[in-house]
């Protein structure tokens, strides 16, 4: 397996998950001029990371690459214990943070492609600021007595849950009195593959 990514973006989750899974694999470092060349839009279109490929065929978009490799190492119980249930709870964190705090994240790395004023763009990113405390407030909220989000072990959600993080740290989202994340942080730090996968990308 051969993963394209940025360090530092949402395809650090699928590095770190491709750490716990334990195959094989390989980590292709792309430049932001890069992810526009002719050679990298041969793999995704979209000029956007993650992207894995496996043999002779490719897969893109984060939620689905996480997914695909916790199907690679089953017993790793990435995707939940077996249970349909517990599937379904990994998938749904995996969805909020992917539909709801990387998107909003959007409107502060990005506020230029939604606003041309900046002023405006100031303002856009200082209300996503503000809604993504409201957004982290919930996950807080579900790790109270929880190491991980979906129980005492990691799933596919608690990776892309740190690099989330990860970014709320950078841009400085108000993250104050949210203990159980803050301890989440921790716990993710002192993990040997998510070292193994920032020694990686340099982080």
């Amino acid at each position: 397996m051969k993963l394209y990514y940025m360090p530092g973006a949402c395809s650090l989750a699928s590095h770190i998950v491709l750490e716990w899974v334990g195959k094989p694999y390989e980590a292709h470092k792309l430049s932001r001029e890069e992810l526009k060349g002719p050679e990298f839009l041969k793999v995704n279109p979209l000029g956007a990371v993650p992207a894995l490929t496996d043999g002779g065929w490719t897969v893109t978009q984060n939620a689905a690459i996480l997914e695909y490799l916790a199907e690679q190492a089953p017993e790793s119980k990435l995707l939940g214990d077996g249970t349909a249930r517990s599937r379904a709870d990994v998938r749904r964190w995996v969805g909020f943070i992917n539909s709801d705090i990387h998107k909003t994240f959007s409107m502060i790395f990005g506020a230029s492609r939604f606003l041309t004023d900046e002023k405006a763009q100031k303002e856009l990113a200082g209300s996503a600021s503000t809604l993504l405390t409201k957004l982290f407030a919930q996950l807080d909220a579900q790790l109270a007595g929880k190491s991980y989000l979906t129980g005492n072990a990691p799933s596919i959600a608690d990776a892309y849950l740190y690099v989330v993080l990860r970014w709320a740290h950078a841009k400085e989202v108000d993250l104050s009195g949210l203990d159980n994340l803050a301890a989440f942080f921790k716990r993710m730090e002192a993990d040997k593959a998510v070292q193994a996968a920032l020694k990686a990308e340099g982080l």
